[in-house]
């Protein structure tokens, strides 16, 4: 055994009598300090390899071997220090004792943050606050993807604007989800054979309100596990008391300002759910169908004088009012007034109208007019006074009006009606069609456009508002482009229909007099008392009331959520006070319209402002291959499941890297890269920890904490590895909280990687390792400690709000914290900074550049040491020779036949000449890189191969029946083989000159 192994095995056997006898570690925790290898305390530092001595005995003396061997030691019997004090308070562990970062403690992490009570706002900092409100997700909900997005950019924003010392609040909560919960609910207990209308109103929403108390906080616990630092103590729910009594409230004044009203119009509705639903609530497919393609006879005309019409729905033919024809369409202008008879209904007669509306190259030209079953004819009909019928009963059957085909199932009796019709002689043709089908988000029905009497709001009014906040500049949306689209809707806003038929959710506040008309008489109240009261001082003692049966739809609730949830209508609430209007509202941009938008138009009706400043948009999580994520294509990727794999910090630093209002494809190989971002950082952590001093080293410690990285009188002192990364550091502070502060989270986390990982991981930790283990000097070793340190733990300071784990767990590692990660400040902006430091750190960056790639070209062997010859001007000369052995480390020199001039060696003409950048170059001895007369023949033989498979190439490039008859793409893949081999061809033959011509000068 030598003497460095002898020291490892030393250092092991210490540690394991320490831990023993010391700290009493159970066995199990003190196996993992043991088996965390003693000689990781120079891990990637070859400088301290038995080999090494071998190979370049000037670069260590035996005293330096020494003084480092004690290092080592020193460090190893440190380590228990540093575990026990990371993980003292039974939460924390340090990379001293664990190879990487363990998923499992994410848990335990959160759940430490929320006992101590780090996500509640603090209200004594007294700056202004930063609020978002939560998206409410629905309670039915279970984690997608699409959470994921929204909670990781939202707690972005939090811990960023908490960190920045402002009172941070973030509200959550869950919306009651309408027809979702009641589907659900009711499919339960279909289950148990049971039907909701067996129950009653009452036993059922108590069964819906049991089913949410056990079920209901799923979605939540989920959200947790993203890392999320809601205040959970002022969670909501958009049927608690507080919230409901603001939907009444907001009900009752729109309706006392005339834009609330009752009325038949088209909606979308859902045969088996029984109810309407929003346009949000409807998806449209494309699937395979038919078009039916019928005959209308002219009235009065001969059996030749009909029109044929073309249809995907014949059923909805006994609701024609109109057949209609295009007024410049001559094949059909001589029937325009006359009169059409619809098929199967006994000879009922509808006009033949001509509407620009109708466009006679689709189909056959002529347009049947069904304007209660669907949402364009309605339109035309209301524009053009035609009657209006209903051909169908809310469950999805004929009613009447279908004469025999009363009570048919709709599809049933299309497949009647085109036998029917073919027995005639009405039926032309049915034919394959490809339909864009609406079927309900929910229940997967196809929904039915149907005219239905329901409550709806007067838009316009509040559209005028809305347009003219953000108008104004009072209300930001990003991204910019987003305002078009924000603009155009609300311009052509159309009335809502606020009404479900449901019995979850808040019921419509609004009671009608037995024996009165419905539409006339009613009474808009707070609760059925306030209600009752009011009908008897119109109506009399003896009048009764009955509240209406129909729920608001869950939008409504939901579009109060900015301002219901800090307190309105109690607006002398504290917290409404305080916090209203809210900073951002983020969320995606699929609910622009349906959401986003009417919270800015009640926001503003209710409150007189917008309920918050900026609207943030994000885009859609899609699969690698960008197309959208569903259970038919297979290619949804669960959060949970990613998290257990990668982690929730590489999930949550992956969405962060999407573009703001841009879809973004997540795959598993961004995973995996992100996921090695996370190891790299706790490596880089396991490295800071094990070079710094020991904790019970005062006087090591009083000078390490006495650099003063924010004095620019003190910066020029450095090192100049020390002075770049410092920095360069400074300039990634500001640039970084700039973007923060513009919600550019994905220029956050570039700018963040690459620093970390391009700038201080791969460059600043490599030369650090000079000055730690060369220099005797314990000043420039104390330097590069205090460095390490500071860097570090602002880069666990940027990082956090994107990777809040793993960035808090190296934090509690580091010495001397006296504050969790989460609510430590952020770092001063316009720190002190060096450009020509910058430069010249670049320099010699492009100097090790240069020579690792003639190293590599000339496949020289890792562990040689070779001698350069460094040329520059007086001023290069003399900063680069400073950093002499850090050159050395980087390019793997021989610090003994390193030499600085000003002018080229007398044997430049056999050496390899580099140029690293204007004023700076290398001229590296060949004879000292390679054999040169091996390294002949061997270019000789791999030359001569080359040229055989150039030749074949070029042979079969040189064939017409190749070039004439191969597929295109074939030949184009020999040309570019070609073009690449000849390159190489000639590198090799210029490379194999060269080393030619050194032999000869040489002799």
């Amino acid at each position: 055994m030598d003497v460095f192994h002898f020291y490892v095995f030393l250092g092991r056997l210490t540690l394991r009598r320490q831990l023993f006898s010391a700290t009493k570690t159970p066995n199990s925790l003190a196996r993992g300090f043991v088996s965390c290898d003693a000689s990781m305390a120079f891990a990637n530092t070859s400088l301290l390899s038995p080999s090494l001595y071998k190979l370049n005995p000037l670069l260590f003396s035996h005293r330096r071997r020494r003084v480092a061997l004690s290092r080592f030691h020193l460090r190893s019997l440190k380590l228990r220090f540093l575990a026990v004090a990371a993980s003292d308070n039974g939460v924390f562990t340090s990379p001293e004792i664990a190879k990487s970062f363990d998923f499992t403690s994410e848990e335990r992490i959160y759940n430490w943050w929320d006992s101590q009570g780090y996500f509640k706002p603090n209200i004594d900092k007294g700056s202004e606050p930063f609020v978002v409100t939560m998206p409410p997700p629905n309670v039915t909900g279970s984690l997608h993807m699409g959470h994921a997005m929204f909670v990781t950019l939202e707690d972005i924003m939090i811990r960023y604007n908490r960190m920045k010392g402002r009172p941070t609040l973030w509200l959550p909560g869950t919306d009651h989800a309408g027809i979702a919960t009641q589907l659900v609910v009711e499919r339960m207990l279909a289950s148990e054979g049971i039907k909701r209308v067996e129950l009653g109103r009452e036993e059922f929403t108590k069964r819906v309100w049991e089913w949410k108390e056990k079920y209901g906080g799923t979605i939540t616990n989920q959200i947790r596990r993203l890392g999320a630092s809601c205040d959970w103590t002022r969670e909501h729910f958009t049927l608690d008391e507080q919230l409901s009594r603001a939907v009444i409230e907001a009900f009752i004044k729109l309706h006392e300002k005339g834009l609330i009203y009752q009325g038949s119009y088209m909606v979308n509705w859902s045969p088996n759910l029984q109810t309407a639903v929003s346009d949000l609530e409807v998806e449209y497919s494309e699937e395979p169908g038919s078009l039916y393609h019928i005959k209308y006879r002219v009235a009065g005309g001969s059996r030749d004088d009909f029109l044929t019409i073309a249809t995907t729905r014949p059923e909805t033919l006994f609701g024609d009012t109109a057949v209609a024809v295009n007024p410049e369409d001559e094949r059909y202008a001589k029937y325009i007034g006359k009169s059409a008879i619809v098929p199967m209904t006994f000879g009922r007669h509808v006009p033949i109208i001509a509407d620009k509306y109708v466009d006679k190259d689709f189909g056959t030209g002529v347009l049947k007019i069904s304007p209660g079953h669907d949402h364009n004819d309605y339109l035309l009909a209301r524009k053009l006074g035609l009657p209006i019928l209903n051909v169908m009963n809310k469950d999805g059957t004929l009613n009447e009006v279908a004469g025999l085909y009363n009570g048919l199932d709709r599809f049933e009796a299309r497949k009647k009606l085109w036998a029917e019709l073919e027995e005639t002689g009405l039926a032309v043709k049915k034919e394959a069609h490809t339909s864009r089908v609406p079927r309900s988000q929910r229940g997967g029905e196809i929904i039915e456009p149907l005219v239905s009497k329901q409550w709806f709001v007067t838009m316009e009014p509040l559209a005028e508002k809305a347009l003219e906040a953000v108008k104004k500049g009072e209300l930001t949306i990003m991204p910019e482009r987003f305002e078009k689209i924000y603009n155009h809707w609300l311009s052509n806003i159309k009335d809502w229909c606020i009404s479900r038929q449901l019995w979850w959710g808040h019921r419509i506040p609004v009671w009608y007099i037995v024996g009165k008309d419905c539409e006339e008489d009613y009474i808009v109240a707070k609760n059925e008392n306030e209600a009752l009261n009011k009908a008897q001082k119109k109506y009399g003692k003896n009048v009764e009331i009955y509240q209406d049966p129909d729920v608001l739809d869950t939008w409504f609730s939901s579009s109060l959520w900015p301002f219901s949830t800090l307190g309105w209508p109690d607006v002398s609430a504290d917290d409404f006070k305080r916090f209203y209007p809210t900073s951002v509202l983020e969320t995606g941009h699929d609910i622009l319209f349906f959401w986003v938008a009417r919270m800015v138009m009640m926001g503003i009706e209710f409150t007189g402002t917008v309920p918050f400043t900026h609207v943030y948009l994000h885009g859609l999580i899609r699969d690698s291959q960008g197309r959208k994520m569903s259970k038919t294509l297979g290619n949804v990727i669960d959060p949970l499941d990613t998290i257990k794999e990668f982690g929730t910090d590489a999930l949550r630093f992956t969405l962060a890297l999407g573009t703001v209002g841009q879809d973004l494809n997540l795959s598993t190989e961004r995973l995996t890269s992100n996921k090695a971002f996370t190891n790299k950082l706790w490596n880089a952590g396991k490295f800071v920890l094990q070079n710094l001093p020991n904790r019970s080293d005062v006087s090591a410690w009083e000078s390490l904490l006495a650099h003063k990285f924010d004095k620019e009188e003190y910066l020029v002192t450095l090192p100049l590895p020390e002075f770049w990364v410092v920095s360069k550091l400074h300039v990634l502070i500001d640039a970084v909280t700039t973007s923060y502060d513009k919600f550019f989270y994905n220029d956050v986390a570039r700018e963040i990687y690459d620093f970390f990982w391009g700038e201080f991981a791969d460059w600043y930790i490599e030369a650090s390792k000079a000055h730690l283990y060369q220099s005797e000097d314990k000043e420039v070793s104390s330097t590069s400690q205090a460095v390490l340190l500071y860097v570090y733990e602002n880069i666990l300071k940027i990082l956090h709000p994107f990777m809040p784990f793993v960035t808090e767990e190296l934090w509690q590692a580091l010495p001397n914290r006296k504050e969790a990660l989460i609510v430590s400040p952020w770092p001063l902006p316009s720190l002190p900074r060096n450009l020509t430091a910058i430069k010249r750190f670049e320099n010699l960056q492009a100097l090790t550049r240069a020579i690792r790639n003639a190293r590599a070209e000339y496949s020289v062997e890792p562990a040689k040491r070779i001698s350069a010859n460094i040329v520059a001007n007086a001023d290069v000369i003399q900063y680069i020779s400073r950093e002499k052995y850090v050159l050395a480390l980087l390019s793997r020199l021989d610090t003994q036949s390193i030499n600085f001039t000003d002018s080229p060696p007398e044997d430049a003409n056999q050496c390899v000449h580099l140029v690293a950048g204007e004023g700076l170059e290398a001229y590296l001895p060949l004879a000292d890189m390679v054999d040169i007369s091996s390294e002949v023949q061997r270019l000789s033989k791999r030359l001569s191969k080359m040229q055989t498979e150039y030749d074949a190439l070029l042979a079969r490039l040189s064939s017409p029946k190749f070039v004439e008859k191969a597929p295109e793409d074939v030949v184009r893949g020999v040309r570019e083989k070609a073009a690449e081999a000849e390159e190489k061809l000639n590198l090799t033959k210029t490379r194999l000159s060269f080393l030619q011509s050194t032999i000869l000068v040489s002799e």
